[in-house]
């Protein structure tokens, strides 16, 4: 019987999930429209083979440690923010379940992909290291972020994504994508 670490759609995922933190990793300097088009690529991707990933249990020994310091986030961070400059922020509506009410708060392209890079990169670099234990472990960690915070994160920013290259396309935006 095949282990889920290695299951089909885990790799696929993994896969994914690999390319997206190699792209963000070599995105300095990148061109604006260049760089809106592939996230609008990845990241619809990204959201179908990681809503595919089975359910796993962790036994909690062998969760990884995060590999992803704080320099490697803001650096990320940073070369996103440089490409996008002034179309960086935005305002979103948010609905506070407790409250029953919507607020509008101010979010950023630069830093939702620099969340989702957190935790992928983290993922990622436990299946380098090989070790099944932390594979597994660190499998469940990845679906679980992705079920309590990254997955949302990926589809704010995809929808300001979405907007910005298709308003601008049809004259509604009034800077240059470019």
């Amino acid at each position: 019987m095949e282990k889920t670490i290695y299951a089909h759609d885990v790799i696929e995922f993994l896969t994914v999930a690999a390319e997206f933190c190699a792209y963000l990793e070599q995105s300095q300097g990148r061109n604006r429209r260049e760089f809106m088009d592939r996230m609008l690529k990845l990241l619809p991707l990204l959201y179908l083979k990681a809503s595919l990933v089975p359910d796993i249990e962790s036994n909690g020994d062998f969760l990884p440690d995060d590999r992803v310091t704080e320099e490697d986030y803001n650096w990320i961070r940073c070369n996103v923010y440089d490409i996008m400059q002034s179309m960086d922020d935005y305002e979103d509506l948010v609905y506070d379940e407790d409250m029953q009410t919507e607020e509008s708060c101010w979010k950023s392209i630069s830093e939702g992909l620099a969340d989702i890079y957190q935790s992928l990169r983290n993922f990622v670099s436990s299946y380098q290291q090989g070790i099944e234990d932390c594979m597994n472990d660190s499998l469940w960690a990845v679906r679980d972020q992705f079920e309590l915070y990254w997955g949302q994160c990926l589809v704010d920013t995809l929808k300001r994504l979405h907007r910005l290259t298709y308003s601008s396309l049809n004259g509604m935006e009034h800077e240059d994508v470019e």
